[in-house]
C-alpha cells in the first residue's frame, strides 16, 4: 500500500467546505456506481473516513476541513500509487470547481 496526500486552498467558510465535499461524494457514487463499490464515509464534524473499491482495489482515506483548506490523505494500492501525480491533478482539478 502506499499513501496519497494532497492539501487542497479553499475561502469557503469551514461548513459550507464541509457541505460541499459531502454533496460531492453523494454525486461520485450516483454518477460511478457501476465503477465505485461500497463507497461508505462517516463524518465527525469536519472530518470525514472513507473507503470503497474500483476496478477491485481498494481505497480509503481521510478529509479534513479546515478553515482555509482540505488535507486528502489516503491509502491505495502500490499499482494506482503509479498514478498517483494524475489521480492528484484530477482531484485538484474537481475541487477547483467545487471549492469556488
Amino acid at each position: 500500500m502506499a499513501n496519497l496526500e494532497t492539501t487542497i486552498p479553499h475561502k469557503l467558510s469551514q461548513e459550507e467546505a464541509v457541505e460541499r465535499v459531502k454533496s460531492l461524494l453523494t454525486k461520485v457514487k450516483e454518477d460511478n456506481a457501476y465503477q465505485i463499490k461500497d463507497l461508505k464515509e462517516v463524518w465527525n464534524g469536519n472530518v470525514g473516513e472513507f473507503s470503497f473499491t474500483v476496478q477491485k482495489f481498494d481505497i480509503s482515506g481521510t478529509l479534513t476541513v479546515g478553515p482555509a483548506s482540505i488535507e486528502l490523505q489516503a491509502t491505495v494500492p502500490f499499482t494506482v500509487s503509479l498514478f498517483k501525480g494524475a489521480i492528484i491533478k484530477a482531484i485538484d482539478k474537481k475541487a477547483a470547481e467545487l471549492l469556488v
